[in-house]
Parts: structure tokens; sequence; C-alpha cells
């Protein structure tokens, strides 16, 4: 299953966001406060509970021009990996996310609209974090 995030346009260069993006102890400042708890992080990894008591963990698996991996640690409930978009505007940034999971038929019905309106919210609050 494949889903792609609403594209926003962030006021900062890409450089800034990338540099942002790497560290993942950031992620908390993208993520809805009122549908997550027990956010914990390092620099490469981090894991949080959503709604419904699942816990998510993230791992930074590379990069590549303006583009941050990460796929899923032991504790997610199924394979995926992120791709954290950060396309150069000069001086503002196209920032987007994209999601690759290995979910059958029943599990994508289930999750793919909160997944969506999730990294919806993800992108929102990256244009948020960098408004002037």
């Amino acid at each position: 299953m494949q889903l792609i995030s609403d594209k926003v346009t962030v006021n900062a260069t890409k450089e800034t966001v990338v540099h942002f993006l790497k560290d993942s102890s950031n992620l908390v400042h993208l993520l809805p406060t009122e549908q997550v708890s027990d956010f914990k992080a390092t620099k490469e990894e981090c894991s949080f509970k959503v709604q419904g008591g699942i816990t998510i963990s993230l791992i930074q698996d590379g990069e590549e021009e303006g583009k941050i991996f990460m796929r899923s640690g032991e504790k997610s409930p199924f394979p995926f990996r992120l791709t954290l978009h950060a396309v150069d505007l000069g001086e503002t940034t196209e920032g987007y996310i994209e999601f690759n999971g290995e979910v059958n038929v029943f599990l994508k019905m289930m999750v793919e609209k909160p997944l969506s309106a999730l990294f919806n919210i993800m992108s929102a609050k990256l244009k948020d974090h960098f408004a002037a």
C-alpha cells in the first residue's frame, strides 16, 4: 500500500528542513499530540503509541538528495518504509511524506484512512513549524 501526504510549502531552505528531519527526536513536533503518547527518541530512531494502544517504531534508514528514509522497527504492527521528501524551491521547500507498507487487504481497509490523515497532519505541522 502506498500513500502520499499533502504537499506543503515550508518557509525554510531544503538544507534546514533536511537537517531538522534527520534528527528522529524532532518528529515529536510533527505528531498530533492528542493522538500520540509515550514518545521516546534518539537521533536515529523513535517510538510512540497511537490511539488504540499500537506502538510504532521508526529507524533512520539512510538518505539521498532531499529524501530521508525511515523503516519500521520491531514494535511496529507491520513492515513499512517512510520517505520524508524535501524538494528545493529556492527560499522555500516543498515537503511531504511517502508511505509504503506491506499490508493485506483487510488491514488496508482499517489503516488507510487514519494513516492518510496522520501523514497530512504531519505535513501541515512541518509547514507550521517553520512558519515565520
